[in-house]
C-alpha cells in the first residue's frame, strides 16, 4: 500500500498533516532545545541538523512517542500524538541497526512485519532485500554481514512496511556511495507518492527540496 492510499482519509483537510509546536526537551539538568516547531504536508520532508549532543535523536524520539516532551505539542491529522492512527502511519528507524544478529535478513523482515501486524509474504520480502543490494545474502545470519549490509537489512523495511511518514535517524550511516544514492531514490519515490519524511544526517542528503531545522 502506498503513502498516497494511506493518506486518502486526510484529503480535503484544512490543517497541516504533521504540526509540531513549542517542543522543549531536557537531558538531566541540561536543556537540549526549546520552542521547536515545524509542519509537514504530503510530499514534504525535513532535515534535522545540529552538532553532536544538540538533541537530534531526542527530537526524533519525541516525534514518535518514545519519550515525553518537557513542553509543546505534536499533532497528526489534527489529533494529538501518539495515537493508533499515527502509529499505523509511521515507520521509525533509529541510528542503531536494530536487527537480530542470529536471524537471516529474510527472517528479520518477516519478524518485523509480524510484530507490526503487517501481512508480508516471502516473495515481497525477498524483492525488497534484492533492491537493497542483498541478493545472495538473504539466508545468511546477519552477524556475518558488514555494518553497511546490516543497515541495508534495516532499510528494507521501508519497502515492506506501509507508512505515510518516515522518521529516519542517521539512516545514511555506514552506507557506501551506491547505497546512499539508493536510499535517496527511495525517499524521493516516497515523497512523490505523497509521503513525508523527517531525517537526521551529518552529511548532505541526496534528496531534492526539503526544509531544514537546525538545533
Amino acid at each position: 500500500m502506498t503513502a498516497r492510499k494511506l493518506l486518502r482519509a486526510g484529503f480535503g483537510h484544512n490543517y497541516r498533516m504533521l504540526n509540531v509546536s513549542g517542543l522543549a526537551c531536557s537531558r538531566g539538568e541540561r536543556r537540549l532545545f526549546t520552542d521547536v516547531g515545524f509542519s509537514l504536508d504530503p510530499g514534504e520532508w525535513l532535515h534535522v541538523q545540529g552538532e553532536n549532543g544538540a538533541g537530534k535523536t531526542s527530537l526524533m524520539r519525541l516525534l514518535v512517542g518514545l519519550s515525553p516532551a518537557d513542553a509543546g505539542e505534536i499533532r497528526w491529522r489534527n489529533e494529538p500524538t501518539p495515537s493508533a492512527e499515527f502509529r499505523r502511519d509511521l515507520i521509525y528507524l533509529g541510528h542503531h541497526a536494530a536487527v537480530k544478529e542470529d536471524l537471516t535478513p529474510l527472517e528479520n523482515l518477516l519478524l518485523a512485519a509480524a510484530l507490526d501486524g503487517v501481512g508480508l509474504d516471502e516473495r515481497t520480502a525477498l524483492a525488497a532485500l534484492v533492491r537493497l543490494g542483498l541478493r545472495g545474502r538473504e539466508d545468511l545470519p546477519v552477524r556475518v554481514l558488514s555494518a553497511g549490509q546490516k543497515r541495508r537489512v534495516l532499510l528494507a523495511r521501508l519497502l515492506t512496511r506501509p507508512a505515510v511518514i518516515w522518521v529516519l535517524d542517521e539512516a545514511f550511516n555506514a552506507l557506501d556511495v551506491a547505497a546512499v544514492r539508493l536510499l535517496g531514490d527511495l525517499i524521493a519515490e516516497h515523497l512523490a507518492a505523497g509521503g513525508m519524511a523527517v531525517l537526521t544526517s551529518h552529511q548532505p542528503l541526496p534528496v531534492p527540496g526539503g526544509k531544514a531545522l537546525v538545533l
